[in-house]
């Protein structure tokens, strides 16, 4: 996983269009959050990213994740969780297209993995699976409280 200057990105987004992380810092930070529909660590966490998006300020971070998977499995993954968060795609590639860009330029082993990229480019944050405390600190940085008493989750997960 990558540290420093975060690797720049043009990746088809799921809604239609492209969208490069250039485009995305003019707005300010973005947590990117990198996942596959399959894996049960992104099944648990992309939920409680999906309330910091809900629940952020309008000047706020933005929060986009990355799938790992097709358009339609990522569509499905997004009904079945709830997901509403801008999503772009870096699916397997095929013989004329790269594999995975995005997530080997940012060298991700495991999903889901976070990247907190600042509007300068620098990664400030980088948390692989799911880790609570992590996550917390997200929300207090979102002004957003993520969990609530009823939630039960770990403290840590890995992915």
């Amino acid at each position: 996983m990558i540290t420093g200057d975060a690797p720049q990105f043009d990746l088809p987004a799921l809604a239609g269009g492209r969208q490069s992380l250039r485009d995305l810092l003019t707005s300010g930070p973005v947590l990117l959050g990198f996942f596959k529909v399959s894996c049960p660590t992104c099944q648990l966490t992309l939920p409680f990213l999906e309330r910091l998006y809900r629940g952020q300020v309008a000047d706020g971070p933005q929060i986009v994740g990355i799938s790992q998977d097709d358009a339609a499995a990522t569509r499905d993954f997004n009904r079945r969780y709830g997901i509403s968060l801008p999503v772009l795609l870096d699916p397997p590639g095929g013989v004329e297209t790269a594999h995975y860009p995005a997530s080997n330029a940012y060298g991700i082993t495991n999903v889901p993995t976070l990247f907190l990229v600042e509007p300068d480019g620098r990664i400030s944050l980088s948390v692989t699976g799911f880790d609570k405390a992590e996550i917390e600190k997200l929300g207090v940085r979102f002004g957003v409280e993520v969990f609530t008493a009823a939630d039960r989750v770990p403290v840590f997960q890995p992915g």
